[in-house]
Order: C-alpha cells, then structure tokens, then sequence
C-alpha cells in the first residue's frame, strides 16, 4: 500500500467511513470516467453507506463544522472512488480542479471556508502537489437534502 492509500486508509477512519463495500449512487450515471489522462469524478454528497450523514442549509439547519465535516466526506468519497478504479492513488499527478457546492441559507456566505475542509483533506491525503484550483458555489438545494457535493477532475502521471 502506498503512502498516500495509508494516508487515505488513516483519513477514512477518522471521518468513520467504511473504505470497503459499495459507494451508493443516486442514478443512471457513471462515478468516474476516464478520458485519456483525466478522470471525472462525479459528484459526491456525504453519504456513508445508504445514509446522507449531513443535510439542511448551512447557516440555518446545519453549522459551519458540521458542513465542513459534509465536505470532507465528499472529498474522501472521491478519493476512494479514484483509488477503486486505479488500483491505487499512487497514479494521479494531480487534482487540477475541484468544485464545490453548499446548499446555503439566505445569508450564510462561509461557502469558501466549507470548500477548505475538502481542499485540505484532498491535500492532506495526496500531499501538497495536490493544491487545487477550486470553485465554492452557494445553492439553494441539492440532492437528498445534502449539505455539500463536490465533483473534481484528477489527471494521470505520464498523461
């Protein structure tokens, strides 16, 4: 196993996230394509098995940590969904862009600092070539009721 899956493995235990059995999907759409040297990961909500850990409005239902804990598991879910389809994360170069999406009450406006909770596990998990470009977007709803999605492209070492 190499570092960054130790380190992948490390982060999965902390957020109680199970790196074996099936990442559910909410329809008839593929969780990561790959275009020659790119991969699309689609986007990912805090699910841990059948469950959306995290829903409602952040600033409303939903405090800033427990949002930021929403896009740390939607981060990880991508990592493991990359991880699945290469065998490892040793393969990836880099995350050359990151998009992240929180469902916002009217006046919160904290969107960059859940976006950060993502960027710094994708970071930590990968290491610090990994920095990202990045978009944090406030939306008014998402599916399941989710606090956060995100939905990032990762390119191949050698590509």
């Amino acid at each position: 196993m190499s570092q960054r899956d130790d380190r992948l493995a490390q982060a999965a235990a902390r957020l109680d996230f199970p790196l074996e059995g099936e990442i559910g999907k909410g329809g008839d759409y593929a969780p990561v394509v790959r275009d020659g040297d790119r991969l699309y990961v689609s986007g990912q909500v805090p699910r841990v098995g059948t469950t959306v850990v995290v829903t409602g409005r952040a600033g409303a239902d939903v405090p800033l940590e427990r949002a930021q804990q929403a896009a740390r598991i939607c981060a990880l879910r991508a990592l493991v969904l990359l991880r699945r389809e290469l065998g490892s994360l040793e393969p990836i170069e880099r995350i050359p862009k990151v998009n992240v999406y929180t469902q916002s009450a009217e006046n919160f406006t904290q969107q960059s600092e859940v976006a950060d909770a993502a960027s710094a596990l994708i970071v930590e998990v990968l290491g610090p070539g990994a920095a990202h470009a990045r978009t944090s977007i406030g939306v008014y709803q998402l599916p399941k009721n989710a606090t956060v999605e995100l939905d990032l492209i990762a390119t191949l070492a050698g590509g």
